[in-house]
This record gives C-alpha cells, structure tokens and sequence, in this order.
C-alpha cells in the first residue's frame, strides 16, 4: 500500500488488521441461531407462491397504488427510503415530504431471503448482506435477461470492501427464489420497482436502501446475542435509531471498519446522498481492489492455537499501524516464525506493492489467495513490459512469412505460363496444324 494508508489511525487499523485475518478462520460463514420460526415462515411463503395462493399475508392492495398514494397525501415523485429487515421477513417502503421528512408508506412481506442472519461475506456463500446501501438510476434496470425490472442495491459498498467481503448483482426482484438477494412475489417486486423509478425519474439521486438483521430493538439483540456479529450490529442500530428519531435518512460515512452517522439537513433529507468515505479508508480500498476479486477458495487448514493466532497477527498489524501496533500484537514466538515470500531482485517497472514481503503468515488462506493473486499481477505487468520485445520477433516473423508467400506468388505465376502453353499447344494439335505450332512456339520462346 501506498504512504498515507500507514497514516490511518494505529487503533482503527489494528482493528481492521484483526478483522480481515480471523475473519477468514472462522468455520461459519454467517451466524448460526435455532432460527427455525425465521426459516418456517421463509418455506411457507415459498410454498404458497409456488401453489399460487396470493397475495401473501400482509400484502397491502397493490391494485390501488394511486388511491393509497392519495389517501397518505403521497405525491408520486416523492422521494423513498427502503429498509429491509430479515428475521421478520419484511421490507419497509417510507415516502418523504418537502422537509425531508419520511414516513412509512407500505410493509411488504419478503417471499424468500437465503443464508441466516449476519453479513454476507463472500462470492457464493448465499448470504444476503447487511449494511447500508444506495441505489441509483443505472442500478434501477439490471442488465441480466432474468430480472430486467429489479434494484441492484450496491453491495459491496465502501464498509464490505474494506473488510474484504466480495460478491455482487444482490437484487430486490420477483420470484420468490434467491441464493443471496432479496426476493418479492412478482407482483410486489413490480409496486417496488415503480416507487423507485418514479422517485429516481423525479430526481432523486440515490435511494438509501438500508438492511437489518431484524428490527433493532435491545430485545432482539438479546434474543439473537452472537459474539461475532454484536459490534457490527450495534454500530447498524446506531444508523437505525438516527433515522428513526429524525424521521429522515442519515448521512452514512465509512472510516476505519466502521459505519458513521450524520443527521441530515432538509435538503440532505429530501436529497439523500451517496456514501461518504475518508480519505485514509478510500486509498486502503483502492490498494486492495486488485486483490478482493472472486478469489477460488483454498483447502481449510486445521484450527489454529490461540497463541498462534495471536501472533499471526503481527504481520498485518505492522503493515497497517506501524511497528507500535506489531509491538503490542506479537507475542514470545518472536518476529520471524513466519516465512515472508518476495523475490530476490525488485522486477524493473514492477510496483513495489507487488514485489515487497508479505505482510501477512502463509499459515493463512486468506494470505495465501493474496500472494498467489499478486504474483499473477506482477507476472502481467511483467508481460506488458516485455510487450516491445515480443512485438520486434513477431514483427520479424511477419516478414519471413510474407518473403515466402511472394515466393509462391511467383512461383504460381511461371506456373500459369506453363499451363498456358500446353492448352496452346493442345488447340493446335487438335487442329492438325504443325507449321502454325512451329511457329507459335519459335515466336514465344526464341
């Protein structure tokens, strides 16, 4: 990474450092509850728009989009908020006013989520996300041919990437069958799908599109307490009680491995805008966006002892918050039980970025995936310097090639000569005529 990535904030930083190593040695993609009464209700649904009893209970009367917008003085380029939250199976549409004010306009029952609660870390691990996200006119129209009329809500936004989380095309669309996105009766999907384009049609830049794993309240934090997932949860409920006491959408930032929370102005309200990132976090990002792409999945190691994850530490901590960091993380096994992998001799033209010692233990397979994926980097970037080089030898083969074809070319042409002669010679004989033949022939050939 570049400089000013080591200026982050030593404690922020360890953090990260932290959550992107154990993050991967974790057996569980996700939280894993006795939610049966969350899964009972997801199945239920899924069968009865399968046998075709709808609408699903709680289903407001989508044949009255116009008068329900009347009856709660909706205007029909009101700007929206979309909040989802995933144990209750529930999406929550609010309609904003000319303060920049919102209040909720219509609950859908969500026909099918996939995974359980928690995050989505991964590419394919089926898991719909959490977090806060944004949705703008291009994510309006997905371009597939399955869900042409679906929201693409952003993941993974700026807080996923930095905490490494990868995937993409999570959706709001029709058809009550997901493996990771948000999946209405199609009927819903369509209403949803409307309030959206007419509020992006009448301006509005970006749709907040906010994920809970259930409604926030401490007794759900209770009822659903997991050491994994408490902090990350308790910093979303910080989002979810802003907006509700404000009764508009907060101003969401990333900085560190944590969402920031803002109240909005009126006009902030009525215009929500995207997700701010600082400075320090947007250069981790960039430096790391060439290593966060659908990685293949390496074989799981056996668990590692306490001590030696503890010490594993000491490499990413070094490399993000300096050596005071490495110095409070490393433990008496001491500084190099690690082998750090880098060439012998610096690659001419090659980024140091790809070059330097690993930050990190190849005890790890999140370590591992990095160094592979950057010596294929460094091994393109080598091959485009030695483009010129290539290009002169090919360039020399061309001419050899075209040296022979105009060798042919002449060769075909003394051949066609030939071939004239004896269809001459031929007519001739046929004529019977040998003083013409003589002739013909002292004249061409003499």
């Amino acid at each position: 990474m570049t400089k000013p990535v080591a200026k982050i904030g030593r404690a922020v930083l360890t953090v990260c450092a932290a959550a992107a190593v154990l993050g991967q040695v974790g057996t569980a993609s996700a939280l894993s509850v006795d939610a049966d009464d969350i899964t009972a209700v997801r199945m239920e649904r899924k069968r009865a728009n399968s046998d075709g009893k709808l609408p699903l209970p709680g289903t407001p009367d989508l044949k009255r989009l116009d008068e329900r917008r009347a009856e709660q003085r909706v205007v029909t380029d009101a700007p929206i908020v979309i909040r989802v939250f995933k144990a209750e199976s529930e999406m929550e549409v609010w309609t904003g006013d000319e303060n920049g004010r919102y209040s909720l306009f219509a609950t859908y029952p969500i026909c099918y989520w996939s995974g359980t609660l928690g995050p989505k870390l991964k590419e394919g691990d089926k898991q719909a996300p959490e977090g806060f996200y944004t949705v703008t006119m291009e994510q309006s129209f997905h371009t597939g041919t399955r869900w042409p009329r679906s929201l693409n809500i952003g993941y993974p936004n700026p807080f996923d990437q930095v905490n490494l989380r990868s995937g993409s095309h999570i959706l709001i669309h029709g058809g009550c069958a997901s493996i990771g996105c948000f999946a209405m009766t199609n009927a819903v999907a369509l209403e949803v799908h409307k309030l959206a384009t007419d509020a992006l049609e009448a301006g509005q830049p970006n749709i907040p599109v906010h994920v809970f794993p259930f409604r926030m309240t401490e007794g759900n934090l209770a009822k659903y307490d997991s050491p994994r997932w408490n902090g990350f949860w308790r910093n979303l409920k910080e989002g979810n009680d802003l907006f509700e006491r404000t009764g508009r959408p907060p101003r969401v930032s990333v900085c560190g491995t944590r969402y920031g929370f803002a109240a909005a102005s009126r006009l902030e309200g009525y215009n929500p805008g995207p997700i701010q990132v600082c400075q320090e976090t947007a250069q981790v990002i960039a430096d790391l966006s060439n290593i966060n792409k659908k990685v293949a999945e390496q074989p799981t190691l056996q668990p590692q002892t306490a001590e030696i994850k503890t010490a594993s530490l000491a490499g990413p901590a070094a490399y993000l918050g300096g050596p005071a960091a490495a110095a409070m993380i490393i433990n008496k096994l001491g500084e190099n039980f690690e082998q750090q992998v880098a060439p012998e001799t610096q690659r001419a033209g090659v980024s140091a970025t790809l070059t330097r010692p690993l930050p990190c233990s190849l005890a790890l397979p999140s370590c591992r995936r990095y160094a592979s994926l950057r010596e294929q980097l460094a091994h393109k970037a080598t091959l485009k310097l030695e483009e010129p080089e290539r290009e002169k030898v090919r360039s020399s083969k061309k001419k050899k090639t075209a040296k022979k074809k105009t060798s042919k070319r002449r060769y075909s042409e003394s051949r066609g000569e030939v071939r004239e002669y004896r269809e001459t010679r031929s007519e001739y004989r046929h004529a019977g005529d040998d003083r013409q033949w003589r002739e013909f022939k002292s004249s061409r050939y003499e």
